[in-house]
């Protein structure tokens, strides 16, 4: 079984911002290929399960805010006992622009706090993850403010694309594995 978490802010209010654009992608890729999402209490997570390229798939959506993420992935890891070569996250990227994708097999969690309660819970750094562009950050702008504020007007059609094109990523992922995925869309 292959699990997917994507990382964001549970709420209406932070649906939108460049920090849930994980959660964008994730739920385009969702919809697209039929898995819908129920809330999980015993979790804090939505999960989301189904078949893709002939493999089961479990989706997870923690509800735990952004910085506490790991307290909703390691118990799905322990409960659905999966291994840490299947899991795969997904999350935003203040350092690269919008539009932009990059596969990583490992590493990091590049000063992302959400991904460093990951590592910090499941006590590793050695998992792949499609880390997605929401830059440039203005200049002017600290980055705790930058990841909390919306996506503007001129950028939705962009905003867009970049949900479809990072869904398409995952799937290729899913279907090919990261080597190809990398050089296809990195």
């Amino acid at each position: 079984m292959k699990f997917i978490t994507a990382l964001g802010n549970p709420g209406e209010k932070y649906s939108l911002t460049r920090h849930n654009i994980g959660f964008m992608v994730i739920d385009e890729f969702a919809s697209i290929n039929g898995f819908s999402f129920k809330f999980e209490k015993k979790f804090n997570a939505e999960i989301a399960k189904g078949i893709f390229n002939n493999e089961n798939i479990l989706i997870c959506k923690p509800q735990t805010f952004m910085n506490l993420s790991g307290e909703a992935v390691r118990p799905l890891i322990e409960y659905y006992k999966i291994s840490i070569d299947d899991f795969f996250l997904v999350y935003d990227d203040i350092s690269l622009d919008l539009g932009k994708v990059r596969f990583r097999a490992k590493g990091s969690d590049g000063g992302h706090n959400g991904v460093k309660s990951v590592i910090q819970y499941i006590k590793t750094d050695k998992f792949a993850r499609l880390k997605v562009g929401i830059g440039p950050q203005p200049q002017f702008m600290k980055s705790e403010v930058f990841v909390l504020s919306n996506f503007n007007s001129e950028q939705k059609d962009l905003l867009q694309a970049t949900i479809k094109f990072a869904s398409n990523a995952i799937a290729e992922y899913l279907q090919n594995g990261i080597q190809i995925a990398q050089n296809k869309y990195n």
